[in-house]
């Protein structure tokens, strides 16, 4: 029963990010217990066990683990994955009075309100560490804390959001986590119960999430996207008693300044990016051709940083003379070599450029709609959906090119090998990625006149879209 794809990689990468202690255990359901036989490695328990048990042995003992009906203590773990159905003592609440409820009324309730498989369809459970690769599992556990768990909450609505509703029944909480994803077809989370911490070995600061297998890759793309944002494991502290409004995105606390740039009038801001070597300059003649004056952020960048600039000076004090060119200019190659090398670093120089650059960008767009209060401006900004900047715009413009010809035209334009190229796209958004981010998509791949029509008719869209805004 070998696994029909290699999960190591992907396994990896989600432990870095989410710095996790334990692996992530696959989880898969067998119609007959002589399956077991197929899975490599496996090892059955020598003990009559709970299933929260054998959940433990896996994920920290690194064992790859199957038991069948006859190898559980009692028919509450079995009970819950379908291996077998409840016996009139627990239907009836007489097992949860004992210790859980106080009435066996309350038992009966309870009992009932715990997700279960229908009993009969499944024989055998196994369970292994996912990066072992051991079969194609149908859920995937993870146990992690509340901020490792809700930093993989927001991964998974990072795309196709939607409100993600957990539930707890108390004790036999791996209902809430391993019956309820099975059931539902999404992923659930739930506090471990007493009786997986007290033997499971949950810790005091675990949280437990089960995820339909194939949804594992979704999490990984919505924790990558959240890394790239500076949403990050573990969490660094603001400051509980300081003034954390410079720690927070202009999103949530910049309205005011948001509103004063996008102003009460016509204009509109116009977000324009893509990726290296996409071709965004080209269409941005194009769109200036017609009418929309440019702001263009790499130019932005090199402005800010002049000699004795204050961003400039800031370079200076904390890299060291050694960025520096005969003539006092910044050597960018050598700058973005350091940089590349140590996100630290990169940070730090971006915490001296950023907010010049947008305080340059707010004022070129202050003085275009004070000569034009109905002007359509467009701004190039490379990196924007990595730079969490859409907010910032009215609308985006995504110039697109698929990524082989994105390699091809990197590699002929800067005369570099296909390695180097795909080193420096991978240092970016992919472009299909980028596509649900934006309003119009303008197809470069093609003919320089085949550009130029869909930039007509995008601009047609958006003087109509302008028209349609009311006057102040």
């Amino acid at each position: 029963m070998p696994a029909s794809r290699d999960w190591g990689k992907l396994v990896r990468r989600m432990e870095l990010l989410l710095r996790l202690k334990s692996f992530p255990v696959a989880f898969k359901l067998l119609k007959k217990r002589e399956m077991l036989s197929e899975i490599p490695c496996l090892r059955r328990m020598t003990h009559k066990s709970t299933l929260c048990q054998i959940i433990s042995i896996v994920r920290n003992f690194d064992w790859t683990v199957g038991a069948d009906l006859g190898d559980f203590l009692s028919p509450m773990c079995p009970s819950i994955i379908g291996l077998t159905g409840l016996p009139e003592v627990y239907k009836d609440g007489t097992f949860r009075s004992v210790v859980w409820t106080k009435t066996r009324e309350d038992g009966r309730k309870y009992e009932n309100s715990i997700p279960r498989l229908p009993a009969g369809e499944y024989e055998a459970v196994a369970m292994a560490p996912l990066v072992y690769n051991p079969f194609d599992p149908e859920i995937i556990l993870l146990y992690a804390n509340p901020a490792q768990m809700m930093l993989l909450i927001n991964a998974l609505q990072f795309e196709d959001y939607e409100v993600m509703e957990f539930s707890c029944v108390g004790e036999s909480s791996c209902s809430d986590v391993i019956a309820k994803c099975y059931l539902q077809g999404k992923p659930s989370l739930s506090i471990p119960c007493y009786g997986e911490r007290r033997y499971g070995h949950a810790q005091d600061d675990e949280l437990a999430m089960a995820l339909p297998a194939g949804m594992m890759e979704k999490a990984l793309r919505g924790l990558e996207a959240l890394y790239k944002r500076g949403i990050r494991y573990p969490i660094s502290y603001a400051g509980a008693e300081m003034d954390v409004a410079r720690a927070f995105p202009m999103a949530y606390g910049g309205m005011r300044q948001l509103e004063e740039l996008r102003g009460n009038d016509r204009r509109m801001l116009l977000g324009v990016t893509g990726g290296i070597a996409s071709g965004k300059s080209t269409v941005a003649r194009m769109l200036e051709e017609l009418g929309a004056p440019i702001i263009d952020f790499d130019l932005l960048s090199r402005v800010v940083v002049e000699p004795e600039t204050p961003a400039w000076q800031e370079i200076v004090s904390y890299f060291g003379e050694q960025v520096l060119l005969p003539d006092k200019t910044l050597d960018r190659k050598k700058l973005s070599e350091i940089v590349f090398r140590d996100p630290e670093k990169r940070k730090k120089l971006e915490g001296f450029t950023h907010p010049r650059i947008h305080q340059e960008f707010v004022r070129l767009v202050k003085e275009y709609a004070a000569r034009d209060p109905e002007v359509i401006i467009q701004a190039v900004v490379p990196l924007l959906i990595e730079a969490g900047l859409q907010y910032l715009f009215h609308k985006l413009l995504l110039v697109y090119i698929p990524q082989e010809k994105q390699i091809q035209r990197l590699m002929d334009r800067d005369k570099i090998s296909r390695e180097m190229a795909q080193s420096i796209l991978s240092a970016q958004l992919p472009i299909d990625e980028k596509r649900g981010y934006a309003d119009f998509i303008i197809d470069n791949s093609g003919s320089l006149e085949e550009t130029r029509e869909q930039a007509k008719e995008v601009w047609r869209q958006l003087k109509a879209l302008q028209k349609s805004k009311p006057k102040a």
